[in-house]
C-alpha cells in the first residue's frame, strides 16, 4: 500500500499521517476510516446528542458553573475540617486554608443569592442533599476557623497574645463608638479579638468573655455583609466588650501578668 502524503494548509507535509486542519492529496481510502472523523454510516448514535444538556444559553451555563463552584467550596471545607480533627494538617495550615474558604464562600453565596440562583445556603444543601455538617457549622455557624473559635496553643509568647487581645478589644470598642454598624466592618474586629484571646496561655475555658464573643460572632455571621446592627445591638455589644476588657484586665492582675 503506497504511503499517503498529507499536507497542511501551509503546504507542509507529513508522510503517512493526517495533520490537524490539513488534508491528504489522494484522500483516505474507504477501507481505512478517518481517525478524526468516524464514518457516520458505521458510527452509532452521537454521544454528544445522548447527553442531556442542563442549559440552553450562556447565562444558564454560567449559573451551573457557579453552583458547581459553590458546592466545591462546601465539600472542600468539610474535608478540611476532617483533616484538622484527625491532625492531618497543622494549626497554621488549617487556619490559613479555612480563612480562604470562608472568604470564597461568602463571595459565592452573596452572588448566588443576588442572582436568585439560590434562596439560601440551607435551601441549597437541602435541595441537593449535601451532607456536610462540619462545613455547615464552620460556614454558617461561627464563620471563623476552629483555631479562632476555641483555645489553641500559640507559637508566639504569652506577652504577644495578651498585647494583641488588649489592642483588638480597644479597637473594636472605638469603632463602635465611632458609629461603625455594618456587619462586614464589625465581624472582622470580633474575629481578631477571638483569635488573640484564645491564644493567651492559661486563660480558663470558663472565662465569660469567650461565650459572649462566640454568641456575637454567630449572630453576625447569620446576617448579610451589607446589613447593619441597630442602635440597641450596638449599645449591647459595646457593653459586652467593656465587660470582657475589664474581666480580662482583672484576670491579668490576679495572675500577676499585667
Amino acid at each position: 500500500m503506497p504511503v499517503k502524503e498529507c499536507y497542511s494548509s501551509t503546504g507542509a507535509s507529513w508522510p503517512g499521517a493526517r495533520p490537524p486542519f490539513g488534508f491528504c492529496e489522494e484522500g483516505f481510502p474507504e477501507s481505512e476510516p478517518d481517525p478524526i472523523r468516524p464514518d457516520p454510516q458505521m458510527a452509532g448514535p452521537s454521544t454528544r446528542s445522548s447527553v442531556p444538556r442542563l442549559w440552553n444559553d450562556t447565562k444558564q451555563r454560567r449559573q451551573y458553573d457557579d453552583l458547581a463552584d459553590f458546592y466545591a467550596i462546601i465539600k472542600a471545607t468539610e474535608h478540611l475540617e476532617r483533616a484538622y480533627i484527625s491532625s492531618s494538617i497543622t494549626q497554621d495550615e488549617y487556619t490559613q486554608e479555612c480563612q480562604k474558604l470562608i472568604g470564597q464562600f461568602k463571595v459565592s453565596e452573596r452572588a448566588l443569592i443576588a442572582s436568585n440562583t439560590i434562596t439560601s445556603t440551607k435551601d441549597f444543601l437541602k435541595q441537593y442533599q449535601v451532607d456536610c455538617p462540619r462545613a455547615e457549622e464552620r460556614l454558617l455557624g461561627s464563620g471563623v476557623p476552629a483555631t479562632t473559635f476555641y483555645q489553641v496553643s500559640s507559637s508566639h509568647g504569652g506577652g504577644v497574645a495578651i498585647a494583641e487581645t488588649t489592642q483588638t478589644l480597644i479597637t473594636a470598642m472605638d469603632a463602635l463608638k465611632l458609629d461603625q454598624r455594618a456587619v462586614d466592618d464589625i465581624h472582622p474586629l470580633l474575629s481578631d479579638i477571638m483569635s488573640s484571646i484564645t491564644k493567651v496561655p492559661d486563660l480558663p475555658s470558663s472565662f465569660s468573655g469567650l461565650d459572649k464573643l462566640r454568641e456575637w460572632l454567630s449572630t453576625l455571621n447569620g446576617m448579610r455583609a451589607a446589613d447593619e446592627i441597630d442602635e440597641d445591638q450596638a449599645r449591647q455589644l459595646i457593653f459586652d466588650l467593656e465587660n470582657i476588657y475589664s474581666s480580662f484586665v482583672d484576670w491579668l492582675k490576679k495572675e500577676g501578668k499585667s
